[in-house]
């Protein structure tokens, strides 16, 4: 059984009617994403007193994962063109596909935190770096980065190392600010995109020794 958000009852699935049902801010900030940030975007899950609004029942990630149903926003999409594809899911979340204009290293925020800090100081190139509601940051890097981490810490000496550092590659999804994420509120950004970080991110290799070695000293 469904629940109600926002006045509706019943799963997200696909409505028809006018493109004014998508609230003009939800559109605003998905058409940024496409339009200026070069990024696809895809309409995701809400959850509400721990139910997801998938539907499905025993739901493994409630509020936290795209709507089978609902189709990619693509990368340039036009403010209109995201109007007309949000309006079928009003008050949907907003995920971001990984692995094609960036992948993402995720650590604890406080070591994020600590990790973004030495990193400015010492002038790496930096992309925009997201923190979620349950303590995680996550570092846009350049693609292909999920794939080559377990060979880039081997090489760096920290494939041994029980670190708090995961890679997010093609298959996973980011719940994009200023979404919630699994009820427990907004995502936002600690670094937020600009035009040179979101289309051209940096290699994870020029952050990755700085991560592993903040994520190894902070406490669990």
């Amino acid at each position: 059984m469904g629940f109600t958000i926002g006045g509706t009852r019943g799963t997200d699935r696909p409505r028809t009617g006018s493109r004014r049902r998508a609230r003009a801010s939800d559109c605003t900030t998905v058409a940024e994403y496409t339009g200026l940030w070069g990024w696809s975007a895809v309409p995701g899950a809400r959850a509400l007193d721990g139910a997801c609004s998938c539907g499905a029942a025993g739901c493994a990630a409630p509020g936290a994962h795209p709507l089978d149903f609902a189709p990619e926003v693509p990368a340039g999409a036009t403010l209109d063109e995201v109007a007309d594809a949000w309006a079928q899911f009003p008050g949907a979340s907003v995920l971001l596909p990984v692995g094609h204009a960036f992948d993402a290293i995720e650590v604890a925020e406080t070591a994020g935190r600590r990790a973004l800090v030495r990193l400015e100081r010492m002038g790496l190139p930096l992309g925009p770096v997201a923190v979620t509601p349950d303590g995680r940051a996550q570092f846009f890097v350049a693609p292909g980065a999920a794939t080559e981490l377990p060979q880039l810490l081997y090489r760096m000496g920290w494939d041994d190392a029980a670190l708090d550092l995961h890679g997010l590659g093609p298959g996973d999804h980011i719940t994009a600010p200023p979404s919630d994420r699994g009820g427990l509120g907004p995502v936002r950004w600690l670094r937020p995109p600009a035009l040179d970080t979101a289309t051209k991110p940096p290699q994870a290799r020029l952050l990755l020794g700085t991560l592993a070695y903040v994520a190894h000293r902070s406490p669990a």
